[in-house]
Formats: C-alpha cells, structure tokens, sequence
C-alpha cells in the first residue's frame, strides 16, 4: 500500500485489491479545488472519499476514470476494501459553526487507515473511537484555526494510539489558507529532525512497531496559476 500527499486532506492511497491479486485500486481522499492556491495533478481513482463539502475536500470533477465516490457516514466494501463512515463535527459546538465532517477508516492487505477529515472537536466520542477502533495509520489535521491544533491533535492522538502518524491540513507553501505551521505541532509531541518523505508504503511488517512514529509527506501538488 502506497500513501501519497498532495496536500490539505487529499490523499491518494494506492493498494493490492484482492488477496493474490495483481489487481490494483486506488482511492483519492478530499480533493481541492484551485481556489485555495495549490493544483493537483491529473488523478485517476476507483473510489473516492469526501469528508465534507467544503470548497478544499469535495472537487469530485478533478478525479478522471469515473470513481464510486463515498461522502457520508456507512460501510461499504469493494474489491476487500472494507470503508466505514463516521459521523463527526468540524467545531467543538455540534456543527453549529462548520457543521458535520465525517471520518474514514479503511481496511486492507491487514493495514488499518483512519483519516479524520476537518476533525474540528477537542476530543473524540467514546462512541468515535469504538467505531474507529486500532488504526495502523493515522492521518490528522494539525492546523488549527479550522480544524484541531498541534495540542488538540496530541490529545487524540492519544485517545486513538495509532503506531503511524501522517499530519495534515497545516501551512505549505503556495496555500492560501492560513493555518499554523508543521513545526508547532512537532514541537508539542516532542519530535525533532523529522524528515518528510515523498511516499509512505503502509505494509503490515512496518506499521506494527511499538513505539508511534510520526511521518511527514511531501505534498505533491504545484502553486496554482493566477487566473
């Protein structure tokens, strides 16, 4: 399984279909619009996922080959992919400023995914994290201002205790969107001299270490053009 980064929540998770398999599916998580300064590359994906409908999670149109997109709360499975929606909120007040967002667990090739979308409440549910249950790798917004901050997500990161960390939503160069910096959140978890990385490749034998590791990724997305 290969987890690349363009950037805000948008992913593009690359993995082995099916058990022995050389079927390949692909899922792109959140994709942006222009709007917000950066410009994904063209995309193809069988499946994908839409947290919310905010302008910079929900460009379905910029995902060619025609993908089965998931945009709420459910269980769904495709080709031993099993997916499950769970209902969240985007504030810490029940929706009432940004309303809901909705979190994603996927599971495959015995790797567990939770992508948390515009998680935007101080804490996570009892019921969100049995819904959520082990996660092998997690993927968190760590900007603030929209979405949790750098303390907020140490504080979840420890209700969840993932073994992988993938930060998200925070300030890259080229983003219009103002959000706090990467190194305020590594700063509050106490990790120095981290090193991003192109691509992640999530195989069990690598995500089952017992000390969490935090991952950066290379967000690889281009500075818009001026329209």
């Amino acid at each position: 399984m290969h987890i690349i980064w363009y950037g805000q929540s948008c992913f593009k998770i690359t993995l082995q279909a099916q058990k022995r398999s050389k079927q390949w599916i692909s899922l792109v998580i959140d994709p942006f619009s222009e709007d917000i300064g950066l410009k994904l590359p063209k995309l193809e994906a069988d499946i994908v996922l839409v947290t919310h409908e905010h302008q910079d999670h929900s460009n379905r149109k910029a995902i060619q080959k025609d993908p089965f997109v998931i945009d709420g709360p459910g269980e769904y499975e495709l080709r031993d992919v099993f997916i499950r929606g769970i209902d969240s909120f985007h504030d810490n007040k029940k929706g009432e400023d940004r309303g809901l967002n909705t979190i994603y667990t996927i599971t495959t090739e015995e790797v567990r995914l939770c992508h948390l979308g515009d998680f935007g409440q101080s804490e996570l549910t009892s019921k969100q994290l049995e819904e959520i249950g082990e996660v092998d790798v997690l993927m968190i917004p760590v900007g603030g201002v929209y979405t949790v901050d750098a303390k907020e997500a140490a504080k979840i990161i420890g209700q969840i205790e993932p073994r992988t960390v993938i930060p998200m939503h925070y300030s890259i160069p080229g983003l219009k969107i103002k959000l706090d910096e990467l190194s305020s959140f590594l700063k509050v978890i106490g990790e120095k001299n981290v090193d991003a990385v192109e691509k992640f490749s999530a195989a069990k034998q690598n995500v089952s270490g017992e000390e969490m590791r935090v991952v950066p990724l290379v967000p690889q997305s281009k500075k818009a053009s001026k329209k």
